[in-house]
């Protein structure tokens, strides 16, 4: 880390030889290949037009890595250093593929134009540096290889993504997002919403103190919160279900029922006790109307039902703690 900081023992770019610049854009045209047949493997059981992409993009990079090959060994033989963009200071550098997974649409389709764009950068340098003719016009054409890159990338997606085959990885992309995402943290947030009303309120009505009864929300809030997460982590771990990653869902899950249960428990830091109980009331309205919405968005739940079961629940649960705390 510290030598990533610093730069080390790193080459600035300004430093490199024609000979290194050459070999540093044959391993960088490498790793883009392979980068992109890695994103194609990622997405191909999901979304097979699209990975076909990627394919013709890896491609396309194997292309201009021949010849680059091809202009190194006319200028200086057959032997090409390893250099890698790590061993340059203040290099663009690649995330591993396997730190996006999964991999969706949306973002390893930005991945790749950041890919272009970076690559498309490099060369102008390169080829403004260099002083050999060959050398020059080559990256001068790699670099409006890669400009016009993105144009290539939407004419495969003409070519493999029709309107079928693009409605069909869009809804495989909403449908992961509404199961790693959607669905844990609508129960936790319905969690957390509901069932924390009891405890809140059963204690601001038996104590009348605001501060004890905010004490006993965040502890039922953040207590919900870690359960709710781990149960969703244990419970599924997503290979099967194909709901995603179990680390996401139980993010999702623990974050939002904290959220939930907080919701109406930061009002009774108001040290007045009618004005935090009210406007705790009216936050609860709040989150159960969001609860409800939720589901007429994402789960197309009519709003009527929606409505009713959120309502019916909080009442009661509003009801019980009343009582509890009344008695």
């Amino acid at each position: 880390m510290i030598e990533r900081f610093w730069g080390g023992s790193r080459r600035r770019f300004d430093s490199l030889s024609q000979q290194e610049i050459l070999a540093l854009a044959i391993s960088s045209e490498e790793d883009d290949a392979r980068i992109y047949r890695n994103y194609a493997d990622g997405l191909q059981q999901d979304y097979p037009s699209t990975a076909r992409i990627f394919e013709g993009m890896a491609e396309e990079e194997d292309g201009h890595r021949r010849r680059l090959i091809e202009l190194y060994q006319s200028k200086f033989g057959d032997t090409v250093p390893l250099i890698r963009r790590e061993h340059v200071a203040g290099f663009y550098h690649r995330k591993p593929d396997w730190l996006v997974r999964p991999l969706g649409l949306e973002k390893v389709r930005e991945q790749a134009g950041a890919m272009e764009h970076q690559a498309r950068r490099f060369y102008e340098q390169a080829a403004h540096r260099a002083t050999d003719a060959d050398l020059r016009k080559l990256l001068g054409d790699l670099a409006a290889a890669e400009a016009q890159h993105q144009d290539r990338a939407e004419g495969l997606i003409e070519e493999h993504l029709g309107p079928s085959e693009r409605l069909t990885e869009d809804d495989a992309e909403r449908r992961r997002f509404i199961l790693t995402y959607v669905q844990p943290g609508l129960a936790g947030l319905m969690d957390g919403s509901v069932s924390t009303l009891a405890p809140i309120f059963a204690a601001a009505f038996a104590t009348h103190d605001t501060w004890q009864t905010f004490l006993v929300g965040l502890a039922a809030s953040v207590g919900a919160g870690i359960s709710m997460g781990f149960t969703e982590v244990a419970s599924d771990d997503g290979v099967i279900s194909g709901r995603g990653s179990p680390i996401k869902r139980g993010f999702a899950t623990g974050i939002m029922t904290t959220l939930g249960g907080l919701g109406h428990a930061l009002p009774y830091l108001i040290p007045h006790f009618w004005t935090a109980t009210l406007t705790a009331i009216a936050i609860v309205v709040v989150e159960l109307f969001v609860i409800a919405w939720i589901q007429r968005r994402y789960m197309e739940t009519p709003w009527s039902r929606a409505l009713f079961q959120v309502v019916l629940g909080g009442a009661l649960v509003f009801a019980a703690g009343m009582l509890i705390g009344t008695a």
